[in-house]
């Protein structure tokens, strides 16, 4: 069964025909190359000829030929179809040296929608940004969110699991589209998520940035995945390897940080003061790209359910397509300042309110913004008419489950 990704498509087809590459990125293993088949099942849908269309893997060994910049070129611009707007994609393009050249003088026809993947963020910040600026768009993938994978496992089997079963088995048996087909068997799920996290290390990581001490780099891996949702620092962290028996500097800290970002199997959020909305320099927290991958690296002793519910909740505003951070009042913190076209919403994650003085601590930041912009409280209880001076409270399976729908109580 192909797993549909219906709010990446929407994204996809409201592009189409525009004057801008189309850069879809995200970890390794997250959905991209299908993403572009169910693109190009939709052109097909509506009229365009096979002819027009030019898919190009170039992970496939068939194409290694291809990634020569100059024999790409050329060979695209020779399977043109003459007459309509030909739809290149071009997947996994890093792979090709110096594509970036390639990919510019391919914009320039106008009979070519151009379509692009890639497994890590370092090329947009590169020669591809400085060639294409303002003549590309970047959309980030991530593996399914809650609710696409509870449509996944529904249309396999209709009304099977409650909501809360499905969110334990998300978490555990992993959010990569793939392992839907490896039947929630623990040891072939964390096969799986191995070798993922063993190419992104070796390959994305440890060849680009020319590491050699890969234990170390592995181990403070470990420790970002271990402290989800914490404030933390580049000095911490390297005072914390070296109680590890890793002497590695703050710099190298931060490079092998950086890397990790790069290949999107860890997502840095850093810290906005509410008030003045300036952003701290220092202390950030970090999220992690998938829950199973931490069940595998960490084992089954994790018990800040609290935690990961936030990061959670903090990949799926990434999807919505908001920009997150962490907020700042004071001594007081709201877990997320969530911004879409530069309007503000506040979120704070709670696994329960149960308790008063829980409650009373979560609402506390909310109640000091002065401003009337939306105010959340995303828990585990169950809510009914969660709205107190304001400030909504959400029942997290029903948020998850919106989608790309505003959540409400």
């Amino acid at each position: 069964m192909t797993l549909q990704r219906p709010e990446y498509l929407k994204r996809l087809i409201g592009f189409k025909d525009k004057d801008l590459i189309k850069v879809i990125v995200g970890i390794r293993r997250c959905g991209k190359s299908t993403l572009l088949k169910l693109y190009t099942d939709y052109l097909r849908s509506i009229g365009v000829e096979d002819s027009r269309i030019q898919f190009i893997n170039f992970e496939d060994f068939n194409n290694a030929n291809l990634t020569d910049p100059k024999v790409l070129h050329t060979h695209i611009l020779s399977h043109l179809a003459p007459d309509g707007m030909n739809y290149i994609f071009l997947d996994e393009i890093q792979l090709v040296k110096d594509f970036e050249k390639a990919a510019n003088s391919l914009r320039l026809r106008e009979n070519i929608d151009l379509y692009i993947t890639g497994s890590n963020a370092y090329f947009l910040s590169g020669d591809l940004a400085t060639l294409l600026a303002g003549r590309y768009v970047s959309i980030e993938m991530t593996p399914l969110s809650f609710s696409e994978y509870c449509t996944a496992m529904d249309s396999d089997n209709p009304g099977r699991d409650s909501p809360r079963q499905l969110y334990e088995q998300y978490l555990r048996y992993s959010s990569f589209p793939y392992t839907l087909a490896l039947d929630n068997d623990i040891e072939k799920v964390h096969q799986y998520l191995a070798a993922i996290i063993d190419t992104i290390v070796l390959k994305d990581v440890v060849q680009r940035k020319q590491i050699s001490a890969v234990a170390a780099l592995e181990r403070l891996m470990k420790f970002i995945f271990n402290n989800i949702g914490f404030i933390t620092s580049t000095k911490k962290i390297s005072d914390t390897m070296k109680s590890f028996g890793f002497n590695i500097s703050v710099q190298t800290v931060e490079n092998y940080l950086s890397a990790l970002e790069d290949s999107f199997i860890i997502h840095k959020v850093g810290r906005l003061d509410v008030n003045g909305r300036e952003y701290l320099k220092a202390n950030d927290k970090y999220y992690v790209a998938d829950i199973g991958m931490r069940y595998y690296l960490l084992g089954d002793k994790m018990k800040d359910h609290g935690a990961i519910l936030e990061n959670i909740v903090y990949l799926e505003l990434r999807r919505r397509g908001y920009k997150v951070h962490v907020g700042r009042m004071g001594d007081l913190e709201i877990d997320f300042i969530a911004f879409k076209t530069g309007i503000p919403e506040y979120y704070q994650v709670a696994l329960t309110l149960m308790d008063e003085e829980t409650r009373a601590r979560e609402m506390r930041p909310l109640e000091k913004i002065r401003d009337n912009y939306g105010k959340y409280i995303i828990t585990m209880d169950p809510v009914l008419g969660g709205n107190d001076r304001g400030i909504i409270t959400v029942n997290a399976m029903n948020f998850l489950l919106e989608g790309q729908k505003k959540a409400e109580p």
